[in-house]
């Protein structure tokens, strides 16, 4: 349970109280996951007229202070008043450690160490979103312990192309399950009195000229795709925070965005908290302000003239010239105070949160775990087993590699980082040999400049000890993929390929070990097709955190039963992607045109019957799972009814193991283009071996509507839909079929 608010207000307290104890006896006949995904954090009403009678004593020049940056990661208060600062962070995937007030130079503190968390792909890919809430309840724990409060996260892009730069910090390409794992997320987060930042509102989905680039796309592709997880954030989670992105939309930029900003989520969504700017993303006084922008940060922080900032003295000047009305100004205030009051800033009784204790280390762990995928398992040499192994071959750079920092993207100064090596040998000790071979050397084409493309030719003596140590071992485990130079902010990688001649070291070691596991560490799509012809198994395993290492030896040898399943579709080539396949990346004079519409990810692949490498939702285990007897309540229904789809799913391998049961929809009517099919509901379900169990799904029928651009609404047309249940977006054991009437 949260702390109890223990403010001046008594009615208040005991309002409080009451509904604590109501939630506790409630949650008593609950399980643990309904429990925690149940609690919403909720805007407090009666702090409004308190806000009101502040906004009422303040001057025209405090109001506006508060509506800038005073320092790299500060806006400001009103010390007359009691008003405090606001202290933001970065995330999404851990705490920044404290930086100099006015650069971004590090202070060098020996106690600003974080959890470094998995980052955005790795907890898609878990499917889970009581894991998702206690990754949110980590990183507010941290973020309090640390005196900020908002982090900036979490990060809801959609997955538009594989090869974005900041890919890594998505969760995936699907709408509902982004929209799922953000609602746990934020949850989590706000729960422990920290604020979120969901970012980058709304189409920021490459880095290629990202400070200016016009994204033009159709209302039906931008409200059916790319605006779910934020409207989810806000109408489901009580989201307090959004940034405003980089580039532009429609011919103007996102931070001073009048439709997406004021029409859409301050008033369609009623969104009631801040629009903070990305960190110099504002470009305007009148316009901004008028456009929505609560907060602009990170403009002027070298100067450290602030107050010359475009939300400083220009709007003041602009206020007193008429040409902003004082409402607007009040209006931004009042957003401010209201998150400052609703993290109890002002109040007695503010969570103090706490920093890497074992609750937060096991958090991180727990994640890790679950997001790995095993995507090819011959012969199923995995798991390994202790037993019988005496020796073992662990070749890469990435077997060592720290991922908490690198590239331009904010990173975290960990505590710790357990590496795959690290991990392996945690779990052996003495008992199998390790053999460890570089294999490759992570080098560009100028020397420490990761923005110039990766040098992808094989080191000719590091290839050779890997061959050596790969040809007297009993496995051989390959630790590939991309560092944190490769994926990055500011600029999209160039290709699907591995770098650092990957796929050479990759056949010369399968060549001479055929159980020869390869282990992919990466955020994002990679060209797998040289790793599928030779290894005998294939595991992702994704910037996974401090207790990565650790995670991958449980799931190698079969501690822990893999259930990852993939976040986004996985191509054999570049080109058969949409948006590279129709030449839409990275647009021409500086306008993006997405012509590929609302065919994203497998939604693209499934319509256009491409072949993928690995499909959306895929992942194996070291269980199998029958699937049986699905049914659902009726076979008419009416557009405000609810499907309810019941199957029985049973664990027939000798593995306690998680499968994920995906439902996906078919229009079979559709007067309009619709996807061959989309994710519409999912069930992540636990079985011991050899356990049965019914589970339900339930899909409310007005989900299945689609956004009409003539009208500007939602539709639901009548008709036959078919409901396809399976375990990735290609592999369907079930159809049902059933029909809306009017």
């Amino acid at each position: 349970m949260r702390k109890i608010f223990t403010g001046k207000n008594l009615l208040v307290r005991t309002i409080l109280t009451s509904f604590t104890i109501f939630m506790f006896l409630t949650a008593c006949n609950k399980s643990q996951q309904e429990t925690v995904i149940s609690e919403k954090y909720k805007i407090q009403e009666h702090y409004e007229p308190i806000i009101d009678s502040l906004i009422a004593r303040m001057t025209l020049d405090e109001k506006v202070g508060m509506l800038h940056g005073t320092g790299m990661f500060v806006s400001g208060g009103v010390e007359r008043l009691g008003i405090p600062e606001f202290h933001y962070t970065d995330g999404p995937n851990g705490v920044r450690e404290e930086l100099e007030r006015h650069s971004w130079n590090p202070l060098g503190l020996g106690n600003d160490s974080a959890t470094f968390f998995p980052t955005g792909s790795a907890l898609g890919a878990t499917w889970n979103t009581e894991l998702a809430y206690r990754y949110g309840e980590g990183l507010g724990l941290e973020t309090r312990a640390r005196g900020k409060d908002m982090i900036l996260g979490p990060a809801v892009n959609i997955m538009r192309t594989p090869i974005g730069g900041r890919t890594f910090e998505y969760f995936t390409e699907d709408p509902l399950l982004n929209s799922r794992i953000t609602v746990a997320y934020v949850k989590g987060v706000q729960n422990q009195d920290v604020a979120v930042c969901v970012k980058h509102f709304a189409a920021n989905n490459q880095e290629f000229e990202r400070m200016s680039v016009s994204i033009e796309m159709d209302e039906r592709t931008l409200q059916e795709i790319y605006l779910p997880a934020y409207k989810a954030s806000v109408l489901e989670a009580n989201a307090l925070g959004m940034m405003g992105a980089y580039n532009q939309f429609r011919g103007e930029y996102l931070c001073q965005h009048d439709y997406l900003n004021n029409q859409i989520l301050k008033g369609e969504w009623g969104f009631k908290g801040m629009i903070v700017s990305d960190w110099g993303a504002t470009h305007n006084t009148v316009t901004a302000a008028l456009g929505g922008l609560d907060v602009e940060m990170g403009t002027d922080t070298h100067q450290q003239n602030y107050d010359l900032n475009f939300m400083g003295h220009p709007l003041r000047d602009s206020v007193l010239a008429g040409s902003i009305p004082m409402e607007v100004i009040d209006d931004k205030v009042r957003r401010i105070l209201r998150v400052t009051y609703n993290l109890n800033k002002m109040e007695e009784g503010r969570e103090e949160g706490e920093f890497v204790s074992d609750k937060i280390k096991q958090i991180a762990r727990d994640v890790a775990a679950e997001s790995i995928v095993l995507l090819k398992n011959d012969q199923k040499l995995l798991p390994l087993d202790a037993d019988k192994l005496k020796s073992m071959a662990v070749i890469g750079l990435n077997a060592t590699q720290s991922q908490a920092k690198g590239g331009f993207t904010a990173g975290v100064k960990p505590k710790y980082e357990i590496s795959p090596l690290q991990g392996l040998q945690n779990k052996v000790g003495d008992q199998i040999t390790i053999h460890y071979a570089k294999g490759y050397v992570q080098r560009f084409e100028q020397e420490h400049n990761w923005r110039t493309p990766a040098i992808n030719t094989p080191d000719s003596a590091l290839l050779a000890e890997a061959v050596e140590a790969a040809r007297n071992a009993e496995v051989a485990i390959i630790f590939a993929g991309n560092t944190r130079e490769i994926e990055t902010e500011t600029i999209d990688r160039a290709s699907l390929d591995l770098p650092f001649g990957q796929d050479e070291l990759i056949r010369a070691v399968t060549a001479v070990n055929p159980n020869t596991i390869v282990v992919i560490i990466a955020g994002a799509p990679v060209n797998l097709n040289t790793a599928r012809e030779t290894a005998s198994a294939i595991v992702y395993g994704w910037f996974n955190g401090s207790e990565g290492g650790n995670a991958m030896a449980d799931v190698l040898f079969g501690d822990v039963n893999p259930s990852g399943k993939l976040p986004f579709t996985i191509p054999v080539q570049l080109s058969d992607v949409g948006v590279h396949a129709l030449d839409a990346y990275p647009g021409k004079d500086l306008i993006m045109e997405y012509k590929e519409g609302i065919l994203v990810g497998y939604r693209w692949f499934d319509t256009k019957k491409i072949e993928p490498a690995y499909p959306f939702g895929f992942g194996m285990s070291y269980s199998d799972f029958n699937i049986s007897k699905v049914k659902t309540n009726k076979s008419t229904y009416r557009k405000d009814e609810q499907v309810q789809i019941s199957i029985t799913i049973e664990n027939t391998g000798n593995f306690d193991g998680k499968e994920v049961i995906q439902c996906y929809v078919n229009d079979e009517d559709s007067s309009v283009l619709r996807p061959e099919k989309e994710l519409k509901t999912f069930a992540k379900v636990f079985l011991k071996a050899g356990e049965k169990k019914t589970v339900s799904l339930n899909l409310d029928v007005e989900d299945l509507a689609f956004f009409d651009e003539n009208s500007k609404q939602w539709v639901l047309e009548p008709g036959f839909f078919k409901l396809m249940l399976g375990n990735s977006s290609r592999n369907i054991y079930n159809e049902k079929k059933i029909e809306i009437i009017n």
